[in-house]
């Protein structure tokens, strides 16, 4: 049975690649800042397929953190084949109002918590032959006037992957970037509702990580852009 780490998997879209994996038959270890949320959160995948969650509380801005989670589940399950970097947070404004903490929080998390993450999983992922999923967004091409902090992240991160699926696939890891549009989320506290419906879903973000788990091995899609079908007025 394959072990996937999902990080920022407590809610939105770590949390619908976890429901898919979990009804796939994969072990789930998922990741958050907050251990209420984290361990509710891993309760309730728990009803999906009964002892194949565990939650575990780590901050991807802390590298010790995210190593210290890697070590809790290898001591649980004895192997990672999968990380889905997925951790990430939106402040929105111009170069005006933008402030120094809501910049470093962007970059800090969106970016430097990818490499984190993915520096603390690599020794395990190599004995694997695993795979490395960063979840970016359609903001890593698309620049946007309130957007500076979180389309240097984005775009950094698109670059980021793709250079490290150069880096690493001589050890037989793969890497693919997943780059979703409008996703019906509580992101930047979003308050989702019924008329969200016309929005990509969790679960769909879900489906196309499990989709690229399940390619022939020789074949890569290093960079996937989803968007929503019939977003309205179209």
């Amino acid at each position: 049975m394959k072990t996937a780490l999902i990080t920022g998997g407590s809610k939105g879209i770590g949390y619908g690649v976890a429901e898919v994996l979990l009804a796939a038959g994969w072990r789930v270890a998922i990741t958050g800042r907050n251990v209420v949320q984290v361990e509710e959160s891993a309760r309730k995948l728990n009803l999906i397929n009964a002892g194949h969650a565990i939650g575990l509380v780590a901050d991807v801005r802390d590298f010790k953190q995210q190593q210290d989670a890697v070590n809790k589940l290898l001591q649980t399950w004895g192997q990672l084949d999968v990380l889905v970097a997925n951790a990430g947070l939106g402040h929105f404004g111009s170069i005006e109002t933008i402030s120094l903490e809501q910049w470093h929080e962007t970059i800090d998390t969106n970016l430097t918590g990818v490499f984190y993450s993915i520096k603390a999983c690599l020794e395990a992922l190599k004995k694997s032959q695993g795979y490395i999923i960063t979840i970016a967004s359609l903001a890593g091409t698309n620049f946007f006037a309130g957007g500076s902090a979180y389309n240097a992240s984005k775009f950094g991160l698109v670059g980021f992957t793709q250079a490290v699926m150069l880096d690493v696939r001589e050890h037989g890891i793969k890497v693919s970037t997943i780059m979703p549009g409008s996703v019906a989320t509580g992101f930047n506290n979003h308050e989702t509702s019924s008329k969200d419906a016309w929005k990509i879903q969790p679960q769909d973000i879900g489906q196309a990580v499990l989709n690229l788990l399940t390619m022939n091995p020789r074949t890569l899609p290093s960079k996937i852009e989803i968007r929503p079908s019939m977003p309205p007025g179209k």
